[in-house]
Parts: C-alpha cells; structure tokens; sequence
C-alpha cells in the first residue's frame, strides 16, 4: 500500500489549498446529506454522517451549513427537493492508469458529461461500468498522528481487528480494516488515547502501474485535479506508482 498511501498523504497536504475552492464545500456538504438520508438524521447513532460531519468541519466548513446539509438529508429542510444519487464511474488515464471516481449527483446525464469532458481532455478514456473496478478493493482507514510508541499502535490495532498499519510520515500512520470493522477501530484507537485525524472509506488498489514519463505523470495528475474539481465528484482513486520527486514536479 506505500505507493497509494503516499499519493494519498500528499492529496491530503494539496486539500488544504483545495478548501479554498468552493467545491470542497459542496462536496462535503453533500456526503453529509447521503450520510443523514441514509441513515438517522442524529450523529450520535449514525457513524457514517459523524464521519462526514468530523470532515466538513476539518475543512473549515460553518456549523450553519452543516446543519442545513443535515436537515436536507433528514427532509426538514423547506423547499428542498434535491435528489442525490451516487454513481460510480471508472476509466484509464495516461498510460493505461486505471481510475475509479465516486460521484453524488442530482443529474447523471451532467455528471457523465462533465466526467468524459475531463478524460478526453487529459489523454484518458472513460470505460465502462466494471472495467477497472476489479483492480480495487474497499477498506476502511484511520489515519493516526502523533504516534511515539508504534508498538502500543500494534497491540490497539490488532485488538480491533485491524488488517495492518502502515507509518506514512514520522509519526503518522494509517491503519487498514475491513469495512465494516471501521467504527470498531475508529472507537478502539479513541479509547486508547490515539489522536485520529481522519477516518474515512478508500479504494485500495491490487496492483499498481508504474508511471516514469514526465508528460504522462504531469497529464495524469492533471486528468485527477480537473476530475476532483467537479462539484459532483467525491472521491478519484488511481492505480498508480510514482517517485515522489516526478510526482511533486509534476503537480506544479
């Protein structure tokens, strides 16, 4: 996974430029909608909406348009008549890089076209449903900081179950489960006085291509910029490799 959680640390690094754009915004708003509509409309008793609400106001969203995402969600919001749906679209990007991109919507045909536009655009190709979403499977992650004793990690994650646990940076670390365990370890971590930042659902890929053209790497990290700069989109995830050093000129 080091060559994922790497691209996945700097995403995380590059977010803090991207909360400046109102996409961000509108992404995290509407993951807090889907989270209440699906689930009951209290944090307290809904993980996944307690999830989002924790992201949102990360990001330094107000604690008014939280609240409006949550009572749209719940349908006690007047006059709202979005309807939502999640669509998952897959493609390959530059050099047979496979792309999978969860998107909310309230109008596919927009969503596909604005997807397709992008891809075209940027040397890649939008596939069919199934295409590269074999290549991937779902895991749940909690990013931990502040770890100075990685053995007391070791122990609180195994007791929770968790898959294994990877040390991103000094002192950070993600520590993978199945999804379903993820509240169990997101609680179990708490309780042990780990400071978790972030707890969060990720598509981790199974194998990886290796990027080493400095065109290709610097269309294919543009192909994912545009594509996370769409309102609808909430999630890109790619299957790639790529040196740290072509990856941070290529995003300049």
């Amino acid at each position: 996974m080091a060559g994922h959680s790497k691209w996945a640390n700097i995403k995380r690094q590059k977010a803090v430029v991207d909360a400046k754009r109102g996409s961000i915004f509108t992404q995290l708003s509407r993951a807090i909608i889907v989270a209440a509509r699906s689930g009951i409309p209290d944090p307290a008793g809904n993980f996944q909406l307690r999830t989002a609400i924790d992201k949102a106001k990360a990001a330094g969203i107000p604690n008014d348009n939280i609240e409006r995402a949550i009572a749209k969600g719940a349908g006690t919001f007047a006059g709202d008549n979005t309807n939502l749906e999640e669509i998952r679209y897959e493609g390959y990007g530059p050099g047979g890089v496979a792309i999978l991109i969860e998107a909310l919507t309230d109008n596919r045909n927009r969503t596909a076209a604005d997807i397709r536009v992008a891809f075209s655009k940027n040397g890649g190709n939008l596939g069919e449903t199934g295409c590269v979403s074999w290549m991937f499977s779902q895991k749940g992650v909690c990013v931990v900081e502040d770890v100075v004793d990685e053995e007391k990690l070791l122990e609180a994650s195994l007791e929770a179950d968790a898959d294994t646990y990877e040390m991103i940076e000094d002192e950070i670390a993600e520590v993978f489960t199945e999804v379903v365990n993820l509240e169990k370890l997101s609680q179990t971590l708490k309780a042990k006085n780990f400071h978790v930042t972030e707890v969060e659902l990720r598509w981790i890929p199974g194998n990886q291509v290796e990027v080493i053209d400095p065109d290709q790497a610097k269309s294919l990290l543009k192909l994912i910029d545009t594509l996370e700069g769409l309102d609808d989109v909430q999630n890109v995830t790619a299957n790639f490799e790529m040196s740290e050093n072509l990856m941070t000129l290529s995003m300049v």
